[in-house]
């Protein structure tokens, strides 16, 4: 019984430290001012491991070399992404280059990452970082469409990326790049 006392007492004793920590104001949430490594690597850690247990629900990836695919995911990446992740030869937005942290380069993303994992943050979105969740917004097929062209992005080069956008009819720049 005193056992069963003790760990109440711990209880209301952490939840009150949380509460006072998280009225003091004492931490800064600053989009200006960089994480320190430790807490940047593990919220890294948390955000993977969170993905790859959801991740292993998902269905196998379809088919994505379909031409048309990767240019409907093109049309979208070009509305959605260029903005905060820019592409090749395209910078990053000044919206891109004040979100902390900084958004990825999804050339790296889209070679390093599996697809099934790329729809899953795509369609989820991941909290903090500003990344949006699309499938509130967006069918599974246009996600992964947007998925198909981020497997292809590693490969283009600024001048191959500029010909698929001008091809597909959307311009290569994000808005205020014009």
């Amino acid at each position: 019984m005193r056992s069963i006392r003790i760990l109440i007492a711990l209880i209301v004793l952490l939840a009150a430290a949380a509460a006072g920590f998280a009225y003091s104001g004492i931490f800064d949430v600053s989009a200006a001012d960089r994480e320190p490594r430790w807490r940047a690597q593990l919220f890294e850690t948390v955000k993977d491991r969170s993905i790859d247990r959801r991740v292993a629900a998902l269905p196998a990836a379809p088919p994505l070399g379909d031409p048309q695919l990767i240019r409907t995911g093109l049309v979208h990446y070009s509305e959605m992404c260029v903005v905060c992740h820019g592409a090749p030869g395209v910078p990053k937005s000044e919206i891109g280059m004040g979100l902390n942290p900084d958004p990825p380069d999804l050339a790296h993303e889209g070679a390093e990452q599996s697809p099934v994992r790329l729809f899953w943050v795509l369609k989820n979105g991941i909290k903090m970082t500003g990344m949006p969740a699309f499938g509130m917004t967006h069918t599974d097929d246009q996600i992964w469409s947007m998925v198909a062209f981020l497997k292809q992005l590693p490969k283009l080069s600024p001048h191959q990326y500029a010909g698929m956008a001008q091809e597909a009819g959307v311009h290569p720049l994000p808005a205020g790049h014009h």
